[in-house]
Order: structure tokens, then C-alpha cells, then sequence
């Protein structure tokens, strides 16, 4: 017998729910899975620029400043256009002059009135009024072009936290790079000198080396324990700034990658070139230039106040004791009005000094920011010079250490050797390994800020 169709409902409605919240939940989980696992794979310098230039909080704030510049471009064009507006007033009086203006607007009068008592009168206008800026001593065009200005500076600014960004992030990635690999050299050295320490106990148990041995394999080991942690702090301390950076959730696993066989940056060879480049092409100095002619300006608009003001209107309205409201009532004014402001209690000469002083202001910023790019650029050429002649030295210092821990190795077989000796060379060999991975790096990193610094990107 087949159940009604309201039964069967019933009992499918559970399971069809349970369905749903099992497939919701499986889809939920895969995403999640999929979004952890795409920023677990390890990434390289370009995926982790490309990362932060998505999600970074300061470029979202660099666009809704331009953003607001654009609505501040509409708002000052606003003053080309008329404004309209509309107005209901209401007004009661006894008063023989008032009353006496009422009436006649509202076309009520006769000779047969006593104008000098009046009763109490009301009058009830609707109007609306149009008025148009005809000359306002420049004003209303310099303040567009302030606007304007200000979008060009704002989009300047987003280059800016760009430039900034990019350079952080590659600060960043290299020195997470650097720190892990301190780390790996300083867990190396804890297992040989760990392996070492054994052996000499076993030995110094059986009476064939002594105590002094033993001691002194302990303060490597402590040594070589500190420099582990060491590192393991720099570890989380440079993943904390890429987090940051990436607007990544904290505990997210950041692996770095980077190609073993990149070469290291060339020394371009002319400071000079360079210098005239970074003038050229950062923002900043874009941005010291729109801010001094932005002040060049804003010292037209206030002199501008100097001059007259002329409006015009045309204003359209009722007049009736009720609010029934007659076309037979309506009355229209237009005309033209001239305003100059004579005296303002020296409010104007003040605005007038002080965009002065803003212009002044904007012309040493000019000058501060032209010095500020050639400390950045030869800062960072220096940096870089430093960097590849370290990255030569430390090439060849590897070389040295692995052939000094080759012979001592041989020798410590020997018998020849003490285990002191053949410590110090193997921790002088991962010393050396240490400062080329380092410098090499710096390499890195040192191009990074001279590219910041010449406002490119390569």
C-alpha cells in the first residue's frame, strides 16, 4: 500500500537535510584543504610579490584613497554646474510693513484696507531657486585643478606602497632563506659535534683520552645549541613579517624557494646613470613636484578672495495665506549679484601668508626628497658592491675550509690530530658554508633595494 504523499515527505525531508549538511561540509572541508595546501607549497620570490600585491591591506588603502580623490575631482566641478533648491516657508505677522508685503504678494490688495492696524496675516511659500557661479576670482577652475592634483598623488602614493612592498616582501623572503639555512648548518654541527662527544666519553672511560677533551666538545655542543636557536628565532621572526606582509593567517607554513643555480646580480657600472634614473622614475619625487604645484594653487585661490564675486539667480515661488496653492499666486525674480569682501579682519592677508609659506614648504620637500634618492641609491649601490665582493671572498674561503677539513680529517685518523683540532675545522667548514650562503643572499637582497631605490622592478 503505498504511503500519502505528506508521509513520505516527512521521512525523506531528515535525510534530504542530512544530504545537504554532509555535502556542504565535504565542500567546505575541500576548500579549505585546497586554500591551506596552495600556501603550503613552497613559493618563490615572484609568487610571494604577486601574493602580497593581491592581499596587502596598504595597496587596498592606496586605491580607496584614489577613490576618494576621484569623488573629490566631481565634488570641485560641482562649481561649474547651477545649484537648485527648494524651500517651503511660513510666516505670521501683525507687524503693518510685514503684513502689508504679505498681502500685496499675495495679490489680496484693495484700497478699502486698513494698512496701519492689519490683522494678523499668514503666508505660506513654496519656491525653488537656481544660482549660478558666474566669477568667483578663479577660485572654483584652481580648486579643480587641485583636484585633479590630488588623483595624480594618490595613484603616485599606490607606486609608492608598491615600490615599498615588493622590497619588504624580497627583504623578507631572503632573510627567511638565510635563516633556515643557519639553521640547517647550526643542527649539522650539533649531530657531529653530539657524535664526537660520545666517542670521546666512550675514550676518556677507557682512559685513552682526557677529561679537558671531553670539557671542551661540551662548550661546542652548548655553542652550537645556541646558534640553533638562534636561528630558529630568526626563522619565525622573518615568517612573521611575511605573514604580515601576505596577509596570511597565523601557524600558516611558509616554505621559500629559490633556484640553486641562480646567478648573482651584476655591478651596474655608472652611479651617475643611476642616480638620474631613480630622480627620474621614483614616486616620491613625482610626488614632490604635484605637491608643489598643488601649493602653487592653493596660493592663487587665496589671493583669489581678493577679488569680486558674481553670482547669478533666478528664483521661482507662491504666495498664499493656505497651503492651497494657486498658479495665480506665483511670482518670479531673477538677477545678478556682485560681492567683494572690503575688510575681513585680516582673515585673507593671513590665508594669503600661509599659502606662501605651504609653497616654501613644498620647495624644500623637493629638495629633501631629491637628497633622499641619492642616499637611497648609492646606499644601495654600496650595499651591493659589498655584497658580491663578500659573495668572491666567501666563495673562495669555502674552497680553503674544505680542503683544511679534508687534511685534518686525515690526520685525526691518523692519530695525529686531536679531536679539538678536528672539531674546530669542521665548525670553521660550516663557518665558511654559513658566510657564502649568506652573502650570496645579501647579493640578493642588495639588488632588491637598489631596485627600490631606482623605482623599478625587474
Amino acid at each position: 500500500m503505498p504511503l500519502p504523499t505528506s508521509k513520505l515527505a516527512c521521512l525523506l525531508l531528515p535525510l534530504a537535510l542530512c544530504a545537504a549538511a554532509a555535502a556542504a561540509d565535504s565542500s567546505q572541508a575541500a576548500g579549505t584543504l585546497d586554500d591551506q595546501t596552495a600556501h603550503q607549497e613552497p613559493f618563490t620570490l615572484e609568487s610571494a610579490i604577486n601574493l602580497a600585491l593581491e592581499r596587502n591591506p596598504d595597496l587596498h588603502i592606496a586605491n580607496e584613497r584614489i577613490a576618494q580623490a576621484e569623488a573629490a575631482i566631481g565634488e570641485s566641478l560641482a562649481a561649474f554646474y547651477p545649484q537648485v533648491k527648494a524651500r517651503l516657508g511660513y510666516r505670521y505677522s501683525d507687524n503693518p510693513a510685514e503684513a502689508f508685503g504679505m498681502i500685496v504678494a499675495q495679490r489680496r490688495f484693495t484700497f478699502d484696507q486698513d494698512i496701519n492696524h492689519p490683522k494678523g496675516t499668514t503666508d505660506f511659500r513654496p519656491e525653488v531657486e537656481a544660482t549660478l557661479s558666474l566669477y568667483r576670482g578663479g577660485q572654483d577652475y584652481q580648486r579643480s585643478k587641485v583636484a585633479d592634483l590630488g588623483k595624480e598623488i594618490s595613484e603616485l602614493e599606490l607606486s609608492t606602497v608598491r615600490n615599498n612592498l615588493i622590497h619588504g616582501v624580497s627583504e623578507g623572503f631572503y632573510t627567511l632563506l638565510v635563516a633556515k639555512e643557519n639553521q640547517t648548518i647550526a643542527q649539522r654541527a650539533i649531530d657531529a659535534v653530539q657524535a664526537e662527544l660520545t666517542e670521546t666519553k666512550k675514550r676518556h672511560a677507557a682512559g685513552t683520552v682526557l677529561k679537558s677533551d671531553v670539557l671542551s666538545l661540551e662548550v661546542r655542543l652548548a655553542a652550537a645549541r645556541e646558534a640553533d636557536i638562534r636561528a630558529k628565532n630568526a626563522i619565525e621572526l622573518a615568517r612573521t613579517v611575511l605573514r604580515t606582509l601576505l596577509d596570511l593567517p597565523e601557524g600558516r607554513p611558509i616554505e621559500p624557494r629559490i633556484e640553486p643555480e641562480r646567478t648573482l646580480p651584476a655591478l651596474p657600472s655608472s652611479l651617475d646613470d643611476l642616480e638620474t634614473q631613480a630622480q627620474a622614475n621614483r614616486p616620491e619625487t613625482q610626488i614632490a613636484q604635484r605637491q608643489h604645484e598643488t601649493r602653487q594653487l592653493e596660493l592663487k585661490i587665496a589671493q583669489g578672495e581678493h577679488l569680486p564675486r558674481v553670482d547669478a539667480y533666478v528664483n521661482y515661488g507662491l504666495n498664499e495665506r493656505s497651503p492651497e496653492f494657486s498658479a495665480a499666486h506665483q511670482n518670479v525674480g531673477s538677477g545678478i549679484q556682485v560681492e567683494m569682501d572690503l575688510f575681513s579682519g585680516f582673515a585673507t592677508h593671513a590665508r594669503v601668508s600661509k599659502a606662501e609659506r605651504r609653497l616654501s614648504e613644498a620647495e624644500e620637500q623637493i629638495h629633501k626628497v631629491q637628497l633622499q634618492i641619492r642616499r637611497d641609491v648609492k646606499t644601495a649601490y654600496l650595499e651591493l658592491q659589498e655584497a658580491l665582493q663578500r659573495a668572491e671572498v666567501a666563495k673562495t674561503a669555502v674552497a680553503a675550509a674544505d680542503e683544511a677539513l679534508r687534511l685534518v680529517t686525515l690526520q685525526h685518523r691518523a692519530g695525529t690530530a686531536t679531536v679539538t683540532r678536528f672539531i674546530e675545522s669542521e665548525v670553521a667548514r660550516d663557518q665558511a658554508q654559513a658566510g657564502w650562503l649568506t652573502a650570496r643572499y645579501d647579493t640578493f637582497r642588495a639588488d632588491a633595494a637598489l631596485q627600490r631605490a631606482l623605482g623599478v622592478w625587474r
